[in-house]
């Protein structure tokens, strides 16, 4: 199964300050998207209306050809999954329980806990490596551990389409990376995803399309090697740099003027 997912014409808001104005944006089928921009320019408002866990103040959400508050809260689950930013589990809940959650779109009162179920749940941990860990409670496991558990959620859902809401924020360096090699290998495997993140550097790497952001617009959208430019960083971030080429894995690197270094 697959889920087209888009944006027509959307005004977001937060009661009367409007973030986003007329903003309209197809979420590219079998893509790894990542979406960047600075501090308030819009990234997680936008992400938070693709998810509908924000309603649109004008304009409208599609999920698959219809507007996605159309949908009962189960089916839309059944599409799409969400990690939102800082996530909170309930106290004392094991790594299997919390995963387990992500089967709820698939119960119903004649359709209870089953083998597929299970079997769901099981996949989930094992993708995220987190298989070990099943027993634990969430709140002793490390911030690369929790945030993974987090994921395998998402992935118990079964959904073609996985949106990410700075996956790697409070995360150290090896983590953010094992997080985002994590992204890589799921899109791979078939899957679509969505991920805001700030650092430009590891969007370029793993970004098989980038949407750039700036006040509320989307200024920008294409392969990193098209989008990221020396003039586009700056007006965009306010960044003087120079563009390399990342001798790992040959995408656009962001290398800041050595004078500000000083």
């Amino acid at each position: 199964m697959t889920s087209s997912l888009s944006a027509r014409h959307v005004r977001l808001a937060y009661d009367d300050r409007v973030v986003v104005d007329d903003l309209s944006f197809d979420v590219p089928d079998g893509e790894l998207t990542v979406i960047v921009g600075p501090n308030a320019c819009g990234k997680s408002t936008l992400l938070k209306a693709l998810a509908r866990t924000l309603k649109t103040a004008a304009g409208q959400v599609e999920l698959d050809g219809r507007p996605i508050g159309s949908y009962r809260s189960k089916d839309v689950a059944k599409r799409l999954g969400m990690l939102p930013q800082s996530p909170i589990a309930p106290e004392g809940i094991t790594v299997r329980d919390l995963v387990g959650r992500g089967r709820f779109p698939h119960q119903g009162v004649f359709r209870q806990w089953s083998a597929a179920d299970e079997d769901a749940v099981n996949r989930a941990l094992e993708a995220t490596a987190v298989e070990a860990l099943a027993d634990r409670p969430v709140a002793e496991l490390s911030g690369g551990q929790r945030q993974r558990a987090w994921i395998a959620l998402a992935l118990a859902q079964e959904t073609p389409l996985l949106l990410l809401d700075e996956p790697t924020t409070f995360l150290d360096i090896a983590h953010q990376y094992e997080v985002l090699e994590l992204c890589a290998r799921l899109h791979r495997e078939g899957r679509t995803l969505v991920a805001v993140l700030h650092d430009l550097n590891q969007a370029a790497r793993y970004a098989t399309h980038l949407v750039v952001m700036k006040a509320g617009a989307i200024v920008a959208a294409g392969s990193p090697a098209q989008v990221l430019t020396a003039s586009l960083v700056e007006d965009v971030f306010g960044l003087p740099c120079e563009i390399i080429d990342d001798p790992q894995s040959h995408t656009p690197m962001v290398v800041p003027l050595a004078s500000l270094a000083r």
